[in-house]
């Protein structure tokens, strides 16, 4: 039985991360996950213990899936099921688990968004290192609508992120700044990928059209194009994955996209990058870095 690599989506938080993932996912011969977060660590172990306290919502997602697709549904009993599963492995490799999770679904082929993943460009190498011949979808969206977005969910994200512009005094919160960070970690990573495994899209256009967008990615993956697979994709709500899970995994993505995920047709504005920012009290624009990327990227 084939088991193909994964398609990995790699993108800053709150750019559409979560509806396009959950949208390809749907396609029927891919596999759309939660926010694994596996490749932050080596191994289980030292994931298990990172993973508590403040940041045990980030288990979520893989006490989801690990409940689904072993025990085909996610209620109390199958999350602790799969509690049970991951404390026998703990001195497993983080990509020994991922492999034996693409195995078991195969051959459909998993896609992944942990935006984590792109926070160090030591994740992605391991994710790389385990997964030679995955591709990748670099998913961007406006760093002025995803700043925004990123400040209207939790101002708290930016902190973590440590997104300050220190030359101010007190320093100022700019998301601008973990968006370009992770931009550059993104861009250095796919610069030694073949570009034949790789793919920009820029979610905004995506979300306008998504129907051409997501045929043209059914042919670069391999895998149907026909009518019926792009509307399979048009409805990510229908993923096992869409919806509040059980006490204790309730999470495991976006809780915007959670509490409502279909797919809502309709044009998203178009942003700019001239002009003083919203989040920044002293006027500020975007600074030199910032726009040279999103130029780079195709915003203007």
């Amino acid at each position: 039985m084939a088991t193909p690599a994964p398609l990995f989506i790699l993108g800053s938080p709150r750019s559409f991360t979560s509806v396009i993932c959950a949208m390809l996912g749907q396609h029927p011969a891919h596999y759309g996950v939660p926010e694994l977060n596996l490749f932050i660590e080596p191994d289980l172990r030292r994931l298990w213990l990172r993973l508590t306290g403040q940041r045990q919502f980030m288990m979520h997602g893989l006490l989801r899936t690990i409940a689904q697709v072993y025990a085909g549904e996610q209620t109390l009993a199958s999350v602790d099921m799969a509690r049970r599963w991951i404390l026998r492995r703990l001195s497993c490799a983080t990509g020994e688990i991922y492999q034996e999770l693409v195995t078991r679904v195969a051959p459909l082929r998993i896609v992944d968004k942990s935006p984590v993943y792109c926070a160090s460009p030591r994740y992605l190498r391991r994710m790389a290192e385990t997964f030679p011949d995955a591709r990748y979808i670099h998913l961007v969206r406006h760093p002025r609508t995803q700043g925004e977005s990123l400040l209207r969910l939790n101002p708290l994200l930016a902190a973590m992120e440590n997104a300050y512009d220190y030359s101010t005094l007190p320093p100022t919160l700019d998301p601008q700044i973990a968006w370009s960070r992770t931009q550059n970690h993104i861009l250095s990573f796919l610069a030694d990928i073949p570009w034949e495994r790789q793919r920009v899209i820029r979610g905004e256009g995506f979300l306008n059209d998504p129907a051409p967008q997501l045929r043209a990615l059914s042919a670069w993956l391999g895998v149907a194009d026909h009518p019926q697979a792009v509307e399979a994709m048009l409805h990510p709500e229908q993923s096992p994955y869409a919806c509040l899970g059980p006490f204790g995994a309730h999470l495991g993505n976006d809780i915007h996209f959670l509490k409502e995920p279909g797919f809502r047709p309709g044009r998203i504005a178009a942003s700019h990058l001239a002009g003083s920012l919203p989040w920044r009290p002293d006027g500020q624009g975007f600074n030199a870095q910032t726009l040279r990327l999103a130029e780079q990227l195709g915003y203007a």
